[in-house]
């Protein structure tokens, strides 16, 4: 019960002791939790205290609504780390998690301008297109579009990029190894294309990464990735110098 003595409001009580019934494996994905009339009795608090923090623990993803029926436990989120530590499928199988890929576009294209410039090359120029989605038990998560120069030939096949890493290719077939990657992270929101290809709906929460390698100060390959933002979260990690300064 909530302790009304206690200095902490009884909002965050509530929410600590939702958060501890989801990671203590109270409650299995999946399941049901109390309405918020049932909370609101059980803990003795207004039901719009109950619905704040419910909430919020939907924003974060430990929760999802299905109107008319109530509010569930979400899956937790797969950590990970970002491309250039390693490509999220060997991270995935390192986690003893079950990878599938579909291939759905590996051809010869003329870029967009934008791309173009990503790539620093006239719009006239050809490069490959790959665009890949990632499943895990079946389940999408995520889409990859890569954008590589013409420097492979031939064009790599459906069934390799579907059974190997494209990094790993590009390594072990063609001494491609970048010496510096590139990436940048932000949230955006599915458009009706990505909200298919994921079976999600439009305008939920993507992670959105934008990643470039180079050998030295040449540009090879310039790749787009749309994580479901309720399935994965992404792991950043530096190194202080020696000062300690942020």
């Amino acid at each position: 019960m909530l302790d009304r003595n206690n200095a902490k409001p009884l909002w965050e009580q509530l929410e600590i002791i939702l958060r501890e019934q989801i990671d203590g494996g109270t409650f299995n994905p999946g399941d049901m939790i109390g309405s918020e009339n049932e909370l609101s009795k059980e803990y003795s608090i207004s039901r719009m205290t109950v619905r704040s923090v419910l909430m919020r623990l939907v924003q974060e993803g430990l929760l999802y609504r299905v109107p008319g029926k109530g509010t569930f436990i979400a899956e937790p989120k797969i950590p990970t780390h970002p491309l250039a530590h390693k490509g999220i499928r060997g991270q995935l199988e390192e986690k003893g998690l079950e990878i599938t890929t579909n291939v759905i576009e590996n051809k010869v294209i003329m870029p967009s301008e934008r791309v173009a410039k990503k790539l620093r090359m006239e719009p006239d120029s050809a490069v490959y297109f790959i665009e890949r989605i990632r499943f895990i038990k079946g389940k999408p998560l995520s889409i990859h579009r890569t954008y590589l120069k013409r420097l492979v030939n031939p064009l790599i096949t459906d069934e390799r990029l579907a059974d190997e890493q494209l990094c790993n290719i590009l390594r072990d077939d063609y001494f491609m190894m970048p010496t510096t990657t590139k990436e940048t992270l932000e949230l955006v929101f599915a458009n009706e294309d990505q909200a298919h290809k994921l079976n999600m709906k439009v305008s939920q929460p993507l992670l959105y990464l934008q990643e470039k390698r180079y050998v030295n100060d040449m540009i090879f390959e310039y790749s787009e990735v749309f994580f479901r933002g309720d399935q994965i979260v992404i792991t950043l990690e530096y190194q202080n110098d020696k000062t300690g300064d942020h």
